[in-house]
């Protein structure tokens, strides 16, 4: 079987350092045929998926550099048949930050989280390092504080030393707690500028805390944003999901490959999600190494760690 795609206006340079990649994965031979580019093989499914990933990248080279980990999600995703329902969910820009940068969705299992951001009261992510959880989760909340639909930004995690050795720390909580807090920091500077996030924090209208400080307060009007949660307790998470009040948005995430907790104590995230699975205007997503966009470096290390944790 052979089936022929055009990839004019595309470089043939920026595709055709991939179409050994792609012929390796679908056992199919990919050749030049004049402006365009002929997918020859035996089985016709494999033609067509080799075909599909092609055609997409040749669109995503249209548009611009095409990123390191692209190719190979295509191919996963072509392989598992998700390619379709990717491409069809377009290239919406949902934030732009005050340097021009767009953020979206990258990945089909980032698409599947911003999209349970924007309709559920409560997402719970789980996913490895480099997915972009703790990132677009603080920018949907930045979001929905420009639109006016919270009045307040909440950024909290859980800091194991806050008991007696965050004590011995020289300074004030807010010095004492900075070290724990920086990666929210960091995000926020990205997504509203140091200038508007200094502003915004002055005012109250953004606060960065321990999740210890949680314990007894009603959050309403607000998007709260849980990070590390891996780190929770079981106690600490249902006391962090029982403060949501009125008007509240909230969305916990974290990496169950990176658990600190003391042995024998279970992850709250990992509870939270067997627990709350199936209960109403909770979304619950769990993204993949497929989903790293950081570095394909991250990828790999994921993934070896993840062989060397089964041969173990």
């Amino acid at each position: 079987m052979t089936e022929k795609i055009d990839i004019q206006g595309a470089s043939d340079s920026a595709l055709g350092v991939y179409w050994k990649r792609i012929s390796s994965a679908f056992g199919v031979g990919i050749s030049q045929d004049g402006g365009g580019v002929a997918i020859t093989g035996d089985d016709s499914l494999s033609v067509l998926r080799a075909k599909s990933v092609l055609s997409a990248l040749s669109g995503f080279a249209r548009e611009g550099e095409i990123e390191e980990t692209l190719p190979d999600y295509l191919i996963f995703l072509a392989k598992s048949g998700k390619l379709e329902e990717f491409m069809a969910g377009g290239d919406k820009v949902f934030y732009t930050t005050p340097s021009g940068r767009p953020i979206k969705a990258k990945t089909l299992g980032q698409r599947v989280y911003i999209d349970a951001l924007e309709r559920s009261e409560l997402v719970i992510c789980s996913g490895p390092a480099g997915t972009g959880k703790t990132f677009l989760g603080v920018a949907m909340a930045v979001k929905a504080l420009k639109a006016r639909e919270v009045s307040r930004i909440i950024l909290t995690r859980p800091a194991l030393e806050a008991g007696e050795r965050l004590g011995f720390l020289p300074g004030d909580i807010e010095e004492k707690v900075d070290p724990y807090m920086r990666p929210l920091f960091d995000a926020l500077t990205v997504l509203l500028g140091t200038e508007s996030f200094d502003r915004y924090y002055d005012k109250g209208l953004i606060e960065v805390s321990p999740l210890a400080f949680m314990r007894g307060r009603n959050l309403d009007d607000c998007f709260v944003v849980l990070d590390e949660a891996q780190n929770t307790t079981c106690e600490q998470m249902k006391m962090f999901l029982t403060r949501i009040g009125l008007n509240c948005r909230a969305v916990a995430c974290g990496d169950f490959t990176q658990i600190d907790l003391p042995r024998g104590l279970e992850s709250g995230l990992k509870d939270s999600i067997r627990v709350l699975k199936d209960v109403e205007g909770i979304s619950i997503v769990s993204m993949s190494d497929t989903d790293i966009v950081r570095n394909s470096l991250v990828q790999r290390i994921v993934r070896a760690y993840e062989k060397a944790g089964q041969n173990r």
